[in-house]
């Protein structure tokens, strides 16, 4: 469940027998992309883990373009993903998020600590090394310590400053806190962060708000509704031009540059 609940969720559409047979044709071979892919990512690891992450990121990379190739979801991308060390910071729509954003680039997620509770999306979180965080005082200084340290470690860390999913249609304020951990001067002082837009198109037929994941919103249900749909729309990924950490006076100025600078990107056509 999550926090927003600046609209209500749309009636459910009624289902019939195409709908479940597609959920099926979808599902069974969705399921067969991320286990299967997960399985051979826990046998790169092993091998892989006393250097780091140098391979296993690329398999969740192929992984999740091959999901979003299996739910029908067209993915379009504006713009270049920046080179070297860097973070990225993105708006927040739904759990397809998590496919998207991974298979444009080699992130690491900094996602809310409930995300590890979720059934199927918990494990695969838990094994590509999500960060994750709780919005607790007692918690911040060490979250952001953890941070800094996966950063240093070549890690580009991708995180979500709404706090929370929305419909699609709109970006939430910026929370700042996050962004204390790109002033660190652990970091380099060329560190450079990336906004990032993900804007969803669905097909007339299914309403504006048909991948946004808000409110009362519950994972199986919206899980059912995508893969049961006739035909699905496009999601576009625009990336923005990274700013210089160092360039911005504190935490507050970065994290509202961003936050115009993503919600900007809903409005480019393509």
């Amino acid at each position: 469940m999550n926090v927003w609940n600046a609209e209500p969720q749309p009636k459910p559409p009624h289902y019939g027998p195409l709908n479940f047979s597609l959920f099926i044709l979808r599902g069974i071979p969705l399921a067969i992309v991320i286990y299967g892919f997960l399985i051979f990512f826990l046998m790169i690891r092993v091998f892989e883990w006393p250097w780091g992450r140098p391979i296993s990121p690329t398999v969740t990379q192929v992984a999740c373009w091959c999901a979003l190739k299996v739910i029908g979801l067209k993915l379009h991308m504006i713009g270049t993903p920046m080179s070297g060390r860097g973070a990225v910071v993105s708006n927040h729509s739904s759990w397809l998020d998590i496919f998207v954003c991974n298979s444009v680039q080699r992130i690491v997620f900094v996602a809310k600590s409930e995300l590890a509770k979720w059934t199927g999306i918990g494990v695969l979180a838990h094994a590509t090394g999500t960060v994750f965080v709780k919005r607790v005082p007692r918690e911040s200084l060490r979250q952001r310590d953890e941070m800094v340290q996966r950063i240093a470690n070549g890690e580009r860390l991708l995180f979500f400053p709404e706090g929370t999913s929305t419909d699609g249609m709109r970006v939430l304020p910026f929370k700042p806190t996050l962004f204390a951990a790109f002033f660190s001067p652990e970091l380099p002082v060329d560190f450079r962060v990336q906004p990032m837009t993900v804007r969803y198109r669905a097909r007339p037929e299914q309403g504006a708000s048909f991948y946004g994941f808000w409110g009362e919103a519950e994972f199986a249900a919206s899980l059912f509704k995508v893969l049961s749909s006739k035909r699905n729309g496009d999601v576009d990924v625009i990336f923005h031009e990274p700013v210089v950490v160092s360039s911005f006076s504190d935490r507050k100025q970065l994290a509202s540059h961003c936050e115009t600078t993503v919600r900007g990107g809903l409005t480019v056509r393509t």
